[in-house]
Order: structure tokens, then sequence, then C-alpha cells
């Protein structure tokens, strides 16, 4: 297969845009996937130009509606019969509690559900490759996770630092899930920590805590680019030498250990379990 195709969620800024571009510029033909018509219309208009690369491709959806990243995915199916890697970026953290319109705490279904459903719900068009492979983004805080992340929904219950270290772990127990129920198959699944990185992520929540973010890291001296964040996530993409592996977690383009609590066999089941139950409420 000469075309490889790569599909980015999240990928107006920040990671994913350095994702889309850096796999473009390799040739790699790129569907960008955003919640925003006019930013994905930009950048897949400003990747062009850059490039050179015309195999560059736009769907919008928002990924926290379960209904939209369902028939997002099906346009998908009918244009394309196949996906070479999937990469499952998009993310944010609220730190209000928040619903979405099909009652779902934001943080899970933009962090974990919505990705979710897109993984599975293009699993057909990954089994086509021969080389299929899923990228997952998560985050060094989800050391910090405690568990299954919950749907909550009385504000009062609400923790915004809480649901999002739960959610990043998710993330994790979701790599290593997916990649124990695709055992018989050739997919290989990955997780990636992509540090601490100088973007808009966060400003959702006001400058004030956006710059807190931003400080944090800088005082650390591990803020990083988008680019040099996304060298991890297409090395994993590209790279022969991880073509054998799955269910990895990868920080700055090696194989680290991630939280204890992220191999607990009963966890990665539990997530499972409670993101098709909350599919079928909404069905």
């Amino acid at each position: 297969m000469n075309e490889r195709i790569c599909l980015i969620t999240g990928a107006t800024s920040g990671i994913g845009k350095s994702t889309a571009f850096g796999l473009a510029e390799s040739g790699y033909s790129v569907i960008l996937l955003g919640r925003n018509e006019q930013k994905c219309k930009q950048v897949s208009e400003h990747i062009k130009k850059k490039t050179g690369n015309e195999k560059v491709k736009y769907y919008v959806a928002d990924i926290s509606l379960i209904k939209d990243v369902k028939k997002i995915s099906g346009r998908i199916k009918n244009d394309f019969n196949r996906l070479d890697f999937l990469i499952n970026n998009a993310g944010a953290r609220f730190l209000n509690h928040q619903l979405t319109d099909e009652g779902i705490e934001i943080t899970l279904a933009t962090n974990h559900l919505g990705h979710f459903i897109l993984t599975n719900e293009l699993l057909p068009l990954l089994q086509n490759s021969d080389d299929p492979r899923i990228i997952n983004i998560s985050s060094g805080v989800h050391y910090g996770g405690k568990g299954v992340i919950k749907n909550i929904t009385d504000p009062a219950a609400y923790d915004g630092r809480k649901q999002y270290s739960d959610s990043k772990l998710a993330n994790v127990l979701f790599t290593y899930e997916l990649a124990e129920r695709l055992k018989e198959n050739n997919v290989k699944t990955f997780v990636v920590d992509p540090g601490g990185v100088a973007t808009n992520f966060s400003r959702n929540n006001g400058l004030k805590f956006w710059l807190k973010h931003l400080v944090y890291y800088l005082l650390k001296r591990q803020l990083i680019s988008p680019k040099k964040a996304s060298r991890t996530i297409i090395y994993l993409a590209t790279s022969d030498e991880v073509k054998n592996l799955t269910a990895k977690f990868y920080y700055e383009m090696k194989e680290k250990k991630s939280a204890d609590i992220s191999y607990d066999k009963s966890l990665q089941k539990s997530l499972w379990e409670m993101s098709e139950e909350l599919i079928r409420k909404i069905n």
C-alpha cells in the first residue's frame, strides 16, 4: 500500500495540527476531524499550501456528541475503504461542571467517550490495512487518576481536576483493553504522554488558568512546542521499529511504564462496559 491514510481528531490546533502537518509533509493522506468548519478549512488549505500535499481532507463533528460521532463515522466509511492510522488527539479540560445535550458530563464525553465510539466505528476500515495503528493521546496527569471516570450529573460532586485526571487515565485503560480485544487482529494500539505543551489548551477556562498552566511547565523547564510533542505521535504512526508492538505507553519517543492502576484489567473492562452502557442510553 503506497498511500498511507491517517485520521487525526482535534487537528485544527496544537499537537493535532502539528501532527497533521508532519504527516502531510511526509506524503501521507491526512484526514482532519474538528468541530469548527472554518478552522478545518483554513488548516487543511494551509497544510496543502505549505507541504504541496493535496491529499488533505476534513470532516466536521463534535467529538463530545455520540450522535455526531456516529454520523461522521458513517460518512468516513462511505468515503474510504481503508484507514491506516487513527490518532485520537482531541481533548479539553473543564474546571466547571457541564453536561452535553445528550446528558453526558463534558470531560468524559470529549476526552474518552467520543474516541471510544469513533475507534469502534472505524475498526472495519483499520482492519483493511496491512499495518493499522491506533494512537491515543493521554497526559502525565493520568498518574493521578483514581479509577474509572464517572458520568457526574450533580454539579456539587464535580471536581474538574480529578475528572480530567480520570479522563486521561481512561485513555490508557482504553488503549490496553482495546489491545486485549484485538489480540487476534493485526491492529496495534499505543498511548502517548506528549508532555507540557505550549498551546491554547485550557484557554476555555479563562486566561488566568491558562497562564498558570503555562507557568507551571515553564518553571519545571518542561514546556515544549507542539512540533516537538508531535514527534512521538508521528514516530508511533510511521516507524517500523514499533510494528510488532501493542498496548504500549510512550513519552519522549521512548516506551515508559504508565500508572500502576492502568494495568488493572478489572478497571479496563469496567470502563469499556460503562462506555457501552452510556451509548445504549443515548441510542
